[in-house]
């Protein structure tokens, strides 16, 4: 069971008002600009209450950009069949235009290369479903591949959104997923 189906209501409602207001303080003001008394304020919960749930305005950062994580990794696994070597599903562009709004947060949190904090979680996560998917295909190479698809994903995420890659979000979701599926049929 996940933390979400222990947690009290009333955490996770608080929680989500934490992460929310983040994002909101993120659109306005780059994350090192954000302070936890101004954050607070807009959340509407006191200062012991932050740390009560967080250690650190980036461990908060982290919790809430963790849904791009999820959604990166059911946008890669959205499909059925046999997969379009060339066009990545609908649910990958998606993914990558979703990205936008909050651009420079995920910026702060994803270092060129898919390091920092979220990409840390992106590569654990990612790699987890990979490998669980190869091994229950039989595949022998599971380990190596899991462990190629996360950092040739995390890689290429980072840095199209630190502008090292260019292209448009159907564009680079393409491109990913011509890579994604080459090293899937790799042996």
């Amino acid at each position: 069971m996940s933390r979400a189906e222990f947690e009290d209501p009333r955490a996770a409602r608080t929680r989500a008002r934490l992460r929310q207001a983040l994002l909101d303080e993120c659109a306005e003001h780059p994350l090192e600009e954000v302070g936890v008394a101004a954050l607070v304020r807009r959340a509407g919960v006191g200062r012991a209450t932050f740390y009560v749930h967080y250690d650190s305005l980036e461990a908060l950062a982290v919790d809430a950009c963790a849904d791009v994580v999820r959604d990166a990794v059911e946008a890669l696994h959205a499909w059925r069949g046999r997969p379009d070597p060339v066009h990545a599903p609908p649910a990958l562009p998606e993914f990558f235009a979703g990205l936008l709004p909050h651009a420079a947060l995920y910026r702060t949190l994803l270092s060129p290369g898919g390091g920092g904090p979220l990409g840390r979680v992106l590569h654990r996560d990612l790699r987890a479903y990979s490998l669980r998917e190869r091994e229950l295909a039989g595949a022998a190479d599971a380990p190596l591949v899991a462990s190629a698809v996360a950092g040739t994903f995390g890689g290429v995420l980072a840095d199209w959104l630190h502008g090292l890659l260019e292209g448009t979000p159907e564009e680079i979701a393409d491109q990913v997923w011509q890579l994604l599926v080459a090293l899937h049929m790799s042996r």
